[in-house]
């Protein structure tokens, strides 16, 4: 990495990117490319592999989330960081599951989002949100937090946190580094333990017995719009 970290920017509205670029300016940061839609945006980052991509989770033209994910595939080197005007955990949770590290809030001042920036490309744990921290601790937990539910293993305990924040199989499957058929065979154990229908109920249920706490609860997956790598139904 050089002594300046480089930056793309992926906002849609050129008065935002605009802010950014004035917030940074004079900061150890350095834009070499903006684009206003996901696909401006991926090819931007095969060519200029920046050190870090911050992208808007409206970002038109395709699934933010799966934008991120495909970068990180073409340009393993980039760091991928969203901003969002929400603290949405469901968006915390597929960003984390699409390999993204850190999530901050608009509105971030100049010094904060450098510092992010800068955290960002060296590698460092992301400063920008409290919230998303929380998401990546509750989803990385390997101990067994649902009492109510002893049957089930470790793994499918796990599973079910996913499951509960809105994230597809696919997206389980990356953010645990597993197979997606090894995580279709824990969703049909963990439901037959659970005697439930299906995965939505098992989401229902998880927040009824508070292994998800209101302070994460995300109802519905959030987000999904097809574009770049098309973004999948939740049960896929």
């Amino acid at each position: 990495m050089s002594a300046r970290s480089t930056l793309l920017v992926a906002h849609p509205k050129e008065l935002i990117r605009a802010g950014i670029r004035q917030l940074l300016d004079g900061t150890s940061v350095s834009i070499v490319g903006e684009a206003a839609d996901a696909t401006t945006a991926l090819a931007l980052a095969r060519k200029v592999r920046p050190d870090v991509m911050l992208v808007d989770v409206g970002i038109p033209g395709g699934d933010c989330f799966e934008l991120a994910y495909t970068v990180r595939q073409a340009s393993p080197a980039t760091k991928v960081v969203t901003i969002s005007a929400i603290d949405n955990p469901t968006y915390m949770a597929r960003a984390k599951a699409a390999g993204v590290v850190d999530h901050l809030a608009k509105g971030i001042g100049a010094k904060a989002l450098a510092a992010a920036i800068v955290a960002a490309a060296a590698g460092k744990p992301g400063s920008g949100s409290r919230g998303f921290a929380r998401i990546v601790s509750l989803l990385d937990a390997t101990e067994k937090s649902c009492r109510a539910a002893p049957s089930l293993s470790p793994r499918e305990d796990q599973i079910l946190r996913h499951i509960a924040l809105g994230l597809s199989n696919e997206e389980i499957a990356r953010s645990l580094g597993i197979g997606i058929e090894t995580v279709k065979e824990h969703v049909q154990k963990m439901l037959r333990k659970l005697q439930l229908p299906d995965r939505t109920a098992a989401a229902v249920w998880v927040l009824k017995t508070g292994l998800v706490t209101d302070a994460e609860e995300a109802g519905p997956a959030a987000g999904r719009k097809k574009g770049v790598r098309g973004a999948g139904a939740a049960g896929r």
